[in-house]
């Protein structure tokens, strides 16, 4: 799948192959060419996604080929074992999580999962978790924090599921009591936003010690869609939508409201899935050893002063 700013690049690798299947087949050497349109196509790539508009990166977010959740856990984890079930309605397919090992470590992987395909995404609920979602993720959070494992969340969401029926079984409540329990862990608490980051529903498992976004993914109280239906009464301004809304992960860093930013391969995460995976890998590694020096009581205290400090007040 091409977005439209990537056309010019597919352009160009479009000739390159054409100029190789030519060498190929005759005895032309076209060396010089070769190297010099790859350069070419290096610079356009660099000059692109260096200059992506916010509405650019919220497509790449969404491109169909980036990893999803359980994409990072079974490139990641050594092994993994899925927990099924709330204990108390069901088992809400939008919402894994599991024991997993990592370089060594077990951890507590909870994420919201999408699907590669049609019948996936509908088994999935395109990764708008019910209550009973958000009520698994924390019996998988509490369940770590018992056997003292560290918890780390895949953030991946358009939103949480807003269905008449998941108002019924409380979706305010459960997204909410996970923001107060999630204060409260005495694991250390990494979150991640891989993909979309909508709302409460990414909020309802985003409380953490460390929240990081990769580069190409957004985090906001709602989507450019629903900002411009409801401001404009049209999705036709949902580029001026985004970037009112100042989504992206350099947004979210520079005003404080994520910890770090995941670089991703050059193009984004859909073109270098297994270099994606390992950078993130390295990267959780890396701060659950910086998080395993600090006591469970300053965590705790720095989680809430952490988010206690976030907004500006205008009296």
């Amino acid at each position: 799948m091409l977005l439209d700013f990537e056309q010019p690049i597919a352009s160009l690798e479009g000739k390159l192959i054409e100029m190789q299947k030519l060498a190929a087949e005759s005895d032309v050497d076209v060396r010089e060419a070769v190297a010099a349109l790859e350069a070419r196509i290096k610079a356009l790539k660099k000059e692109t996604y260096a200059n992506l508009t916010r509405w650019q990166r919220v497509q790449l977010s969404r491109h169909p080929d980036r990893p999803y959740t359980l994409d990072y856990i079974e490139g990641m984890a050594s092994t993994f074992v899925e927990l099924h079930g709330d204990r108390t309605v069901g088992d809400d397919k939008a919402m894994v999580g599991g024991f997993g090992e990592i370089a060594g470590q077990t951890v507590m992987f909870v994420g919201q999962q999408k699907g590669h395909n049609t019948k996936q995404r509908q088994y999935r609920n395109f990764g708008m978790p019910n209550p009973e979602g958000y009520r698994k993720a924390l019996r998988l959070m509490k369940l770590a924090e018992k056997f003292n494992v560290p918890v780390v969340t895949l953030i991946d969401t358009p939103g949480a599921f807003p269905g008449l029926e998941a108002e019924e079984r409380g979706q305010g409540e459960a997204i909410a009591r996970n923001l107060k329990e999630m204060f409260m862990l005495k694991v250390p608490v990494i979150c991640v936003i891989i993909g979309e980051g909508a709302s409460g529903g990414a909020l309802g498992i985003a409380i953490g010690d460390r929240v990081l976004m990769l580069e190409n993914t957004w985090y906001s109280v709602i989507s450019p869609e629903s900002c411009s239906s409801i401001l404009w009464r049209s999705w036709d301004y949902k580029e001026q939508a985004a970037e009112a809304l100042k989504l992206t992960a350099t947004d979210m860093h520079k005003a404080g409201l994520v910890d770090g930013i995941v670089k991703e391969p050059l193009g984004g995460a859909h073109t270098a899935p297994e270099q994606m995976i390992e950078t993130l890998k390295n990267t959780l590694v890396k701060t659950l050893k910086e998080l395993s020096a600090i006591s469970a009581e300053d965590r705790i205290s720095q989680r809430i002063d952490k988010f206690s400090a976030m907004g500006v007040v205008v009296e």
